[in-house]
């Protein structure tokens, strides 16, 4: 029997090395970044494969192999604390630091008294205290271990827990394996040569594992949980299984002779096919909590974490996060561990329609999704539905009329959750049946009422944001027609006054050219006022840059001379940093407003100068002129005028336009006699550096 298991050990290790050296050198071939974490993948597996060589070559009780197993443990330790360090999101807290650092002394010390074996092997009683020692220190490392992967596993984020499933779960294997072997060990005083021997096979199954793992995931990154608490439980479930182990260990050593060896190796290998078949799957984690919470607290939920969570979900959307509604349907599924949801919410008609899915494509939604009576069934009632109440007849609160038949005829149907504000109907959320069914109980209605009138609130609030945008871009389109009309009637306005003149001026071919140019700028003009119009114009004011002020004013000039007698006083050849669009467009309001202000035959006249670091150009009339009063109360006021038939549109828009440029406005008026527009606006930079410091400060 020795002879057949020292074959087993021998190519059961050897096969082992072979196959995580094939793995260290595949990870070392493949095109990824050589980072500090990828590295010491590669250590940890290449450091397996020397403890696997080194058994079967020289045996599992050499001081050699020994050593290769200190070294591969430190290998898997150090690559687990640089997972942990580089993570996302890391807030650690300092106990698992300190477990860090304790195992890595515990395998220093390993290692020290490993090397003082061959030193005490004359002396039986020195030798039986060394190796009880190392014996101690390898469970001890085993426990230590098996909780920081326990505590990697549940710190880390449930939507990258896959990408370190199979590793983590392949870890605690190895080191189960090693707990169950050194506590035979310690509590029968016999070394179990059968477990040695099975070391290399488990071992070698291990192997293609982790493959699989770095296929499915090149990085194994992390990202921890904002919330990372070490959980005594793994303490406790360890320790428990530790006084398991006794227990079995010592009814084992009762029965004796070879079934005993034979019942520790199959509770090994049971144990540990279990953990790797139960532990990664979520039904498991899902009866488990289930049972936990209904066992162990006085509440099923932890009402701060669910709270926190809800909200997160819901009120806290990153750049990857998905639709809102989708949120609030996750936001709900979540607390009964439900795995998909649909929102269906009222329209126009008030009638339910689909609105989002989440997880559930499976489900077919009718375009009419209710009937006549649901939503006012749900709205008086605000009954939360359970479908299996409902389909076995125990459901006396239901309408039958209120309820759809594509909701019941659907098995995966769990319950309804109304969402109910202020007595109207927000929206209906659909669950679908979670893993491990269960009915709802008191605490689950009062969660779930909770929740829905709080989504219902959000829902509400949704609409209302969308009904004030939209608002805003009515209100936003009746200000761009203000605008746009005010413009409308000044070209009317410009061609009333052109159409008048050519009645006495037709025959005059100079009258003529110029009436062709001005139709052409007018036409021109009420193109652009119908681009502006346009909700699609994304049309953005061109930048500032130097401007000729003199041919600008000449340019205006020549273009409103057929509609009134226009002067030019001293026009300085300068040059004005603006937008010459605008500053054309401000000239024709304050030409426009003179024009309406002034008598046929009173003449206006345009000037420009410069005043300290800025260029005025004025404008000004003899017409029937503005009190100080209006001025100074109405005169910039939307949709205030004096004139008949004004828009008050013209003054307001030139100063806010002057603005931008960063400009100003001045009025001078007195009633009666005319009034006087003087517009500011900057010199170009290289003239403004040009004017003397005693100019600038007088």
């Amino acid at each position: 029997m020795n002879t057949l298991l020292d074959y087993i050990s021998v190519f059961g290790h050897a096969i082992a090395a072979a196959l995580f050296g094939a793995l260290a050198i595949w990870q070392f071939q493949r095109k990824v970044p050589r980072t500090e974490k990828h590295i010491w993948l590669i250590v940890a597996i290449a450091l397996t494969s020397f403890w696997a060589l080194s058994i079967a070559v020289e045996g599992f009780l050499t001081p050699i192999a020994r050593f290769s197993e200190t070294l591969r443990n430190f290998g898997w330790l150090a690559f687990m604390f640089i997972l942990l360090r580089t993570g996302e999101g890391r807030d650690e807290p300092k106990t698992v630091n300190v477990i860090y650092a304790t195992l890595t002394f515990v395998l220093v010390g390993q290692t020290v008294v490993d090397s003082l074996l061959p030193a005490f092997a004359g002396s039986p009683r020195l030798e039986g205290v060394t190796l009880y020692t190392s014996l101690v220190l390898r469970m001890i490392f085993s426990v230590g271990a098996l909780v920081l992967v326990h505590n990697l596993y549940s710190i880390t984020a449930p939507e990258t827990r896959w990408g370190i499933r199979l590793p983590m779960a392949s870890l605690a294997a190895i080191w189960t394996y090693d707990l169950n072997l050194y506590t035979i060990t310690y509590l029968t005083q016999q070394v179990p040569i059968e477990l040695h021997a099975m070391r290399g096979p488990m071992m070698a199954v291990i192997a293609p594992i982790l493959v699989l793992a770095s296929m499915r995931n090149t990085e194994w990154t992390l990202k921890l949980s904002r919330s990372v608490t070490f959980r005594s439980l793994s303490l406790v479930a360890i320790g428990s299984y530790l006084l398991m182990m006794i227990v079995i260990a010592t009814a084992l050593q009762i029965i004796g002779g070879d079934y005993a060896r034979l019942a520790q190796i199959s509770f090994l290998f049971g144990t540990t096919i279990g953990a790797l078949l139960l532990l990664p799957s979520g039904k498991f984690r899902a009866w488990a909590k289930v049972k936990l919470a209904k066992n162990f607290f006085q509440h099923r939920y932890d009402y701060r974490s669910e709270w926190i969570r809800f909200t997160d979900t819901i009120g806290r959307p990153g750049p990857d996060s998905a639709p809102f509604h989708e949120r609030v349907i996750k936001a709900i599924a979540d607390i009964t561990d439900s795995p998909a949801g649909i929102l269906l919410v009222p329209d126009d008609s008030g009638q339910l329609v689909l609105q989002s899915r989440w997880n559930w494509s499976t489900v077919e939604v009718p375009s009419r999704a209710c009937t006549t009576r649901t939503a006012g069934f749900f709205e008086d009632t605000g009954h939360i539905v359970e479908f299996d109440a409902l389909r076995a007849g125990k459901d006396a609160k239901s309408e039958a009329a209120g309820i759809p038949d594509w909701m019941t005829g659907d098995p995966q149907t769990w319950i309804a959750v109304p969402l109910v504000h202020f007595d109207r109907l927000a929206g209906l959320i659909l669950l679908a049946r979670p893993r491990i069914n269960r009915t709802l109980d008191w605490e689950d209605l009062d969660m779930l009422r909770v929740v829905g009138r709080q989504v219902a609130s959000y829902l509400a609030e949704y609409r209302s944001q969308e009904s004030l945008s939209e608002v805003q871009r009515f209100d936003e389109f009746n200000r761009r027609m203000a605008f746009i009309m005010h413009d409308i009637k000044n070209l009317v306005s410009q061609l009333s006054l052109l159409a008048g003149n050519a009645k006495r001026h037709a025959g005059n071919p100079d009258f003529q050219a110029d009436m062709i140019d001005t139709l052409q700028d007018s036409a021109r003009k009420m193109n652009g006022l119908l681009e502006r119009l346009s909700q699609h114009n994304k049309a953005t004011p061109e930048e500032p840059r130097s401007v000729k002020i003199a041919e600008l004013i000449r340019s205006t000039i020549e273009k409103k001379r057929l509609l009134h007698s226009l002067q030019s006083g001293q026009i300085e050849d300068l040059t004005i940093f603006a937008d010459s669009a605008r500053v054309e467009q401000i000239l024709g309001h304050l030409i426009q407003n003179a024009i309406d202000a002034s008598a046929e035959n009173q003449p206006i006249t345009i000037s420009a100068r410069r005043r300290d670091l800025s260029v005025a150009i004025e404008v000004a009339d003899h017409g029937v002129g503005m009190s100080s009063e209006f001025i100074r109360t109405q005169l910039f006021k939307p949709f205030a005028s004096s004139k008949q038939g004004g828009f008050g549109i013209g003054a307001y828009e030139a100063r806010e336009l002057a603005r931008a440029m960063n400009g100003r406005l001045e009025v001078e008026s007195t009633l009666g006699v005319g009034s006087r527009f003087t517009l500011l606006l900057p010199l170009a930079r290289h003239l403004a550096q040009e004017i003397p410091s005693d100019e600038r400060a007088a």
